[in-house]
């Protein structure tokens, strides 16, 4: 791990300030993926803005019935909530599906969001890889490619994203709330959190250069039967070859987003409109423009069993 400087923040603003005023600078809560990447030194921060202490750790009801989470609730909590589990049970499952309960007990909400790829050759130094290094090139692309993007992937990335949490937010259709380095206030719909990769597969958000997230507030609930199910290679602490999301109404009407499968939670307009009709016909929708390769073409097949499950889980619990 480089050398680096800390101090610690005491308030939205004063955060935001400090990495104004410092270049390199990153923020830092529970650390459970930036820390592993300082000793991989695939990041390396010259100086560290410690907001634990900023006061962002509250679970709050919103004037039109939702709730504001505050950006450094731990995901422990936040899936133990009894209000998340009873309006909100797929963000709650999402949750419990990721990571080991250490660090759910460490992991914030707003560090849940960034928390960067897990493709190996992100990981490994010795490869090229255009998302660590931009112009390096992708080792992905002709190399061990299985657990990558099969949709939305282009010709420098075919990274996928590997948060269970946001996957959830997108079908709940969520919003970030955050402070820009002027302390101007602004909401991001989780729709236009996520970039995909392009020609800048280094750049995973829309947020600014020294942007703090402070917030994620779900709308007001919306019922139905609510479903996340999570298909890895082993039955515990391993990230997603495919997710899926669902929220499904007694008229069969519902939302339906993926994970695993591109550079953010996919979730497609069409396909939601599809759900009555089907599993089938939902991921044909879903899945339009896909480019698998010939190692994760398997994923397509997952996805539309992985719904149709779901679906028939949904009219059971319905009925």
């Amino acid at each position: 791990m480089k050398s680096f400087t800390y101090e610690r923040a005491a308030s939205p603003a004063e955060a935001v300030q400090a990495l104004r005023r410092t270049p390199g600078a990153r923020f830092i809560a529970g650390g459970t993926n930036l820390l592993d990447l300082m000793k991989l030194e695939i990041e390396a921060p010259l100086h560290l803005v410690d907001v634990n202490g900023i006061g962002l750790d509250r679970i709050e009801p919103t004037l039109d019935g939702g709730l504001r989470i505050g950006a450094l609730v731990r995901n422990s909590d936040l899936a133990a909530d009894p209000r998340v589990r009873r309006d909100y049970a797929v963000l709650s499952r999402a949750l419990l599906a990721g990571a080991s309960g250490q660090l759910r007990n460490k992991a914030s909400t707003a560090g849940n969001l960034l928390q960067r790829t897990r493709c190996p050759y992100f990981y490994d130094t010795a490869q090229p890889c255009n998302k660590r290094q931009p112009g390096s090139g992708c080792g992905a692309l002709q190399g061990f490619n299985r657990p990558h993007a099969v949709i939305g992937a282009s010709e420098a990335c075919i990274a996928t994203h590997p948060s269970d949490m946001a996957v959830a937010m997108r079908v709940l259709d969520a919003s970030v709330e955050t402070v820009r380095p002027n302390g101007t206030e602004r909401t991001i719909p989780i729709a236009d959190f996520y970039r995909l990769p392009g020609r800048t597969p280094h750049v995973d958000t829309n947020l600014e250069q020294g942007e703090l997230i402070t917030a994620v507030t779900l709308p007001r609930p919306v019922g139905g039967v609510q479903a996340y199910h999570k298909v890895r290679d082993r039955a515990s602490y391993a990230f997603a070859l495919i997710s899926v999301a669902t929220i499904v109404q007694p008229d069969g009407s519902g939302r339906v987003a993926v994970g695993g499968i591109a550079h953010m939670p996919w979730r497609v307009a069409a396909a939601d409109a599809a759900l009555p009709d089907g599993a089938g016909a939902a991921a044909a929708r879903l899945l339009a423009g896909a480019q698998p390769t010939a190692q994760n073409a398997f994923k397509l097949p997952l996805v539309e069993r992985t719904l149709a499950t779901l679906l028939s889980d949904a009219r059971k619990v319905a009925s």
